[in-house]
């Protein structure tokens, strides 16, 4: 039996999150005949439920095309989910028009991964930042103006570059633009789309610590991607592990790191970096590649490359279920 999504998330009351997403499924046509109709899909997500309380830091973290970008863009209805449903601020926003998302756009918002393409070189520093403030038609030039020098102070940026262009700083510098950007309409809920994987690790620190400051001083609720778990176990409050389009383990940082359950989450917990070594922990290796999307495997479909699989785990799909309060894991084998 399907254990209900909420309690696999928190003991927190679903009415109380920011946001709130329920059997998340979305799928991509990849083929069509020749009347241009889908004769052939690839589901990027399947089932996906979890919820970002106000001041909370949720990370997902898996391997490329483990489904997690997609995850956040559908959370900010960037893209439309196939099935399933999206609460923000007790709305459902599942099948919302693009004019009756307009006024909620200014409270989610998006940083994304590369923040040397997501800038418009053309554009100064000024000019960017400002750019959803008259957008959404928040104050008068005046105020605009103030605002912008208020979040560039907020991030680091110094007063004099608002008049420079992206090409003149650096990649951590960018970033910095890309937060106030999206701090300026002063939002609610912020996606963290990889913020930092593009940086050098000197840079990613600082960064990382920008988001918990902000997070701190605004009450923001964040989704924060990953392909690091040593990144997501720094900022992140509770963790979600995906593996082709699954979550597979659900749980709050530390329960996640230190005990890990599915066999997927402990190889990866073993291939983070330990500070003082790895206190008896040994490297899991995973062998083979990740499966494709679009011929997934029947049952789990972790299984081909799970070191404790048997011939049983092929035959059905393990549903996520809960085994200690406020962790939840989808494997036949475990506990």
């Amino acid at each position: 039996m399907k254990p209900l999504a909420s309690e696999l998330r928190t003991n927190r009351s679903p009415e109380s999150a920011l946001l709130d997403i329920t059997d998340l499924r979305v799928d991509f046509p990849v083929r069509r005949n020749l009347l241009g109709r889908p004769v052939q899909w690839l589901r990027a997500v399947a089932d996906a439920s979890l919820s970002v309380y106000p001041g909370e830091v949720v990370g997902l973290v898996g391997e490329s095309g483990s489904g997690k970008t997609t995850i956040g863009r559908a959370a900010l209805r960037l893209i439309r989910p196939t099935s399933g449903r999206i609460d923000f601020d007790g709305q459902d926003i599942t099948q919302l028009s693009s004019k009756a998302l307009r006024p909620l756009r200014r409270s989610m918002q998006i940083v994304f991964q590369d923040p040397f393409d997501s800038l418009n070189e053309r554009m100064t520093i000024a000019a960017l930042i400002g750019e959803g403030l008259s957008i959404h038609r928040m104050g008068t030039s005046t105020e605009r103006r103030q605002a912008v020098g208020e979040v560039m102070r907020e991030v680091g940026l110094p007063a004099e570059w608002a008049g420079r262009y992206p090409h003149s700083l650096s990649g951590g510098q960018r970033q910095r633009v890309g937060i106030a950007r999206a701090l300026a309409v002063r939002p609610r809920f912020l996606v963290a789309d990889e913020p930092v994987s593009a940086l050098d690790l000197s840079i990613q620190a600082q960064v990382l610590n920008l988001l918990l400051d902000i997070r701190d001083r605004h009450g923001l609720g964040i989704l924060f991607i990953s392909h690091d778990l040593s990144v997501v176990r720094f900022v992140s409050d509770r963790v979600l592990v995906l593996y082709l389009g699954r979550v597979v383990e659900s749980a709050s940082v530390e329960a996640l790191h230190d005990n890990p359950v599915h066999p997927y989450t402990e190889a990866l917990v073993s291939a983070a970096p330990q500070v003082g070594g790895r206190n008896g922990r040994s490297r899991i290796r995973l062998v083979g590649d990740i499966p494709s999307a679009l011929n997934p495997p029947s049952g789990c479909v972790f299984r081909t490359r799970c070191p404790i699989a048997t011939k049983d785990c092929a035959s059905q799909e393990p549903p996520l279920r809960q085994i200690a309060p406020g962790h939840a894991v989808a494997c036949w084998r475990r506990p």
